[in-house]
């Protein structure tokens, strides 16, 4: 039987609550729901809020802002995008194309009026949370950057154990295999082929004077994430001194992996060779996954998977790989052997 409920309207706003600390101090941004099936963080923002209006928590200083929904369409379909994905090509537009244009052109503003960003998101498979770290300091033409101890100290007091980096370095090589091998529509064609693709809120903020992580907080369904992400908003407000908390001790037992590659998928017949989970590790020559031509996809060397995505849209994110990275945060820094591109191979039984 048809429905008789009408569909749902566009969300025509985007919601943030701000809490003005009576003294002076760091300006902290919280993003939820960036992604509209990553709904830890909505819950432990939400969390947080009702704590703060009923007096559990007292903000000493700063200003903390909290947005329990960031992509309200994406959030409304219950799926990771409305029109197209908001943490890609993140900036301000004259002309807005789409939702997530528009959407921007109210939260770029928002990030720029912060010091410090915590994005809480969530991935696909079972696995570890993980905080996403930004680059070191630098004066190149990509990222440049000048923050990054305050960065890692951040990072330090978050709670997980594992970071990931090298984001923005591993997108610019996807932008450049995508400009040869198109598999998207137009529209996703011409953002993820776009110089500025790999541009999300982190970036963003960066771009703007300011720092930021990105924290993984488990898989979408996993019951503890949304008390991941609690807990971290907690432990950073401590770490920056905004609550009469406890400063959480830095943590010195991490494993820091960096992003060497993204693959997309190409065709809704590429497949895994098996349910590959975030930092499963892959052995040399192993098989990754299998195009729908029967190309096999090798791991060219030892690694690790990361956001192994079965359902990815063709053109898009498929999987990325990883190895442990050199930079040092009081963890595991010894580099494996480097990892060439994945190869695709014609697979020998067809």
């Amino acid at each position: 039987m048809a429905s008789n409920r009408p569909p749902s309207r566009p969300p025509t706003t985007l919601r943030s609550l701000t809490y003005h600390g009576l003294d002076d101090g760091p300006r902290l941004i919280v993003l939820g729901a960036v992604h509209g099936n990553e709904t830890c963080g909505t819950t432990a923002v939400l969390r947080l809020a009702q704590e703060l209006d009923a007096q559990q928590h007292e903000l000493r200083c700063g200003t903390l802002t909290l947005v329990p929904v960031t992509n309200p369409l994406a959030f409304q379909r219950e799926q990771r995008m409305g029109d197209r994905n908001l943490n890609r090509n993140l900036r301000v537009t004259p002309e807005p194309q789409d939702f997530e244009d528009r959407l921007a052109n109210r939260l770029c503003p928002l990030l720029g009026a912060h010091d410090v960003l915590l994005d809480l998101h969530s991935f696909h498979t079972p696995g570890e949370p993980f905080v996403m770290l930004g680059p070191q300091n630098n004066q190149g033409h990509l990222e440049a950057f000048g923050q990054a101890a305050a960065e890692e100290a951040l990072v330090r007091c978050l709670g997980p154990r594992r970071v990931v980096e090298g984001w923005l370095d591993t997108y610019a090589r996807g932008v450049a295999r995508r400009l040869k091998n198109p598999n998207a529509d137009l529209r996703a064609q011409m953002l993820s082929t776009d110089p500025g693709y790999g541009i999300g809120t982190t970036e963003y903020i960066r771009s703007q004077g300011g720092y930021g992580v990105t924290l993984e907080c488990g898989q979408h369904q996993d019951p503890q994430a949304p008390e991941v992400a609690y807990q971290a908003i907690l432990n950073a407000l401590a770490h920056l001194g905004m609550l009469n908390r406890a400063i959480p001790p830095p943590r010195a037992d991490l494993e820091v992996l960096q992003l060497v590659e993204v693959i997309d998928r190409d065709h809704p017949s590429d497949r895994f060779a098996r349910p590959w989970q975030s930092f499963d590790r892959v052995h040399a020559d192993e098989t990754i996954g299998i195009r729908a031509d029967g190309r096999v996809l090798r791991a060219p060397t030892d690694g690790f998977i990361v956001f192994p995505n079965p359902n990815a849209l063709p053109g898009n994110e498929w999987f990325y790989r990883a190895e442990i990275s050199p930079r040092g945060l009081g963890g595991v820094t010894a580099r494996q052997p480097g990892l060439r591109p994945v190869s695709d191979e014609v697979a020998d039984d067809g």
